[in-house]
């Protein structure tokens, strides 16, 4: 007679492999209908879970209960292929690395929604279950509300830099979701009902480990969500299958991100720098020399090495009536949190933080990040004039001719855009930061750098700090 235990692995093992086998028929299904997701649906691996009364996705694999696999199976292939579908989305937009300091359950159900929206909008027979009122009823509202908003930036006659219009204007990204459904402040009941409506799989592993551990993860599906856009865009108009509003959000995600700390090293200088450099000598002679001599290498490290770092720049704030006070202080904390990171900058660095409306109000230099955090404790604005760009590129071109700014690589200028604008290009590089949902880009120079952050994104900055 077998052994109880031995029976129950043996059973659970033909358990694991029939699901082994559902799981890859869904995931060539998926292929088939949809090429343009073959490395991304390959990124994927899958680990049965038998505590697990459901699925879950963590960016690195999905894990399930075998028994709710089976029951998914049985009620239909066209189950699993979207439940395969809606954790793939979830990994590909980075829903789980995206959080930030939003609240979790709108968070959550945005998310959800997002996915089931661009699913039930793919025509595939592999995928087609009939939305349900509710559903239709929820995206309508959502639709209304992108449509209104566009209208309003038409009549503000704001543009964009990035990005196609449909997709600037319609794509429901989880994001803007997130912000609709804040706007509805959705009681207890109702939460309820749409999260039970739109729930496929459980978060429950989007909140665990660390997050620096998960930044490889995090940079191959944004890799991998760059592959499936260029996949797309290269079938042009070959599939008819509705994929027009996946491409749209891909679209939106794949614009250039606001990397604060990418971004200010183009404004860094290459400069020797008292720091032992272990790469400077070969190990294999310094071993020998150590196995031969006791305690006299033949070789040692240089003690100083070339390393690009930011050391002198200028930030110039837009302190005109048009410019929110709070965006203009999350902003100055994103540079804070750059410069708190040591690699990002030299011991001795000098930052003008200059105000400037119409006329320079003010100019506080910085030296270390200390002095940064005690200039954003007690920042007040000063201006509240019109908006005039030219006097703060006069300043600071005359700091640098008169020897008073001799390092500085570059200005940039956080503002909304609309203002006067000099022509001639300044002696140094230069950039505008906008916020998306107030900024006018029309009359930016060709000479001038551009660099778009959401509202939403800085303003998370609190959040992330908080976590």
């Amino acid at each position: 007679m077998m052994d109880p235990a031995r029976s129950r692995q043996l059973q659970e093992l033909e358990e694991v492999e029939l699901c082994v086998r559902i799981w890859t028929q869904s995931r060539n299904e998926l292929y088939v209908s949809m090429p343009f997701l073959d490395v991304a649906v390959s990124s994927l691996t899958f680990e049965a879970d038998w505590s697990r009364a459901g699925l879950a996705a963590d960016g690195r694999q999905v894990l399930y209960g075998p028994d709710f696999l089976f029951s998914l199976y049985e009620r239909g292939r066209v189950l699993v292929n979207r439940a395969l579908l809606h954790m793939l989305l979830h990994c590909l937009f980075c829903h789980m690395y995206t959080r930030g300091g939003r609240d979790k359950a709108y968070w959550d159900l945005a998310c959800d929604i997002a996915a089931e929206w661009l699913i039930d909008g793919l025509l595939k027979p592999c995928l087609r279950v009939p939305p349900s009122a509710r559903r239709r009823e929820l995206y309508l509202r959502i639709r209304r509300d992108l449509e209104q908003r566009g209208g309003a930036k038409k009549q503000g006659q704001v543009t964009s830099a990035t990005g196609t219009p449909s997709a600037r204007e319609t794509a429901l990204t989880a994001q803007r979701i997130y912000k609709i459904l804040k706007k509805m402040d959705l009681d207890e009941r109702r939460m309820s009902q749409l999260a039970a409506e739109f729930r496929v799989d459980g978060h429950d592993l989007w909140e665990q480990g660390d997050p620096q551990a998960s930044l490889p993860r995090q940079n191959m599906w944004q890799d991998n969500r760059e592959k499936v856009q260029t996949a797309m865009e290269a079938m042009g108009g070959e599939d008819p299958g509705g994929g027009e509003p996946l491409l749209d959000t891909l679209r939106v995600e794949n614009r250039e991100r606001y990397d604060y700390r990418r971004f200010l090293r183009k404004f860094s200088v290459l400069r020797e720098e008292v720091q032992v450099d272990p790469d400077s000598f070969d190990y294999a002679y310094y071993a020998y020399g150590l196995s031969l001599y006791g305690n006299m290498p033949l070789m040692e490290p240089l003690e100083s090495r070339e390393i690009s770092r930011i050391e002198e720049f200028a930030i110039v704030i837009d302190t005109s009536m048009s410019c929110s006070g709070e965006l203009i202080l999350r902003f100055l904390e994103e540079t804070y949190d750059v410069l708190s990171e040591s690699e990002s900058y030299f011991r001795r660095i000098c930052i003008h933080i200059i105000q400037c409306d119409d006329q320079v109000r003010a100019d506080t230099v910085i030296r270390d990040r200390e002095e940064l955090r005690g200039y954003m404790e007690e920042f007040q604005i000063q201006g509240y004039g019109g908006t005039d760009f030219r006097p703060a590129f006069a300043y600071v071109t005359g700091l640098k001719k008169s020897g008073k700014a001799p390092r500085l690589r570059g200005l940039i200028y956080f503002t909304d855009g609309k203002g006067i604008y000099p022509v001639q290009a300044p002696p140094y590089d230069a950039a505008f930061v906008f916020v998306e949902s107030l900024f006018s880009d029309e009359g930016v120079p060709p000479w001038a750098m551009k660099v778009v952050l959401e509202e939403e994104q800085i303003m998370e900055y609190k959040g992330r700090a908080e976590q």
